[in-house]
């Protein structure tokens, strides 16, 4: 049997890298309720892939 491989959290420099903004816009978004959902994990902000994906494409849409 296989175990499932889990993606790991990406960061804030992670997520403003892939979508290529800077880290002051994706904190702008997260106030505004704007951008990708996110989740503190004790002091971080971290992003599910899959979630910054699917927000990625609604936008597209």
């Amino acid at each position: 049997m296989t175990a499932p491989t889990i993606e790991r959290l990406w960061t804030v420099q992670d997520v403003a890298a892939f979508l290529g903004v800077p880290v002051g816009t994706l904190y702008q978004w997260r106030y505004r309720r704007t951008g990708p959902r996110a989740a503190r994990v004790g002091r971080h902000l971290r992003y599910d892939p899959a979630d910054v994906r699917a927000w990625l494409d609604q936008q597209a849409a």
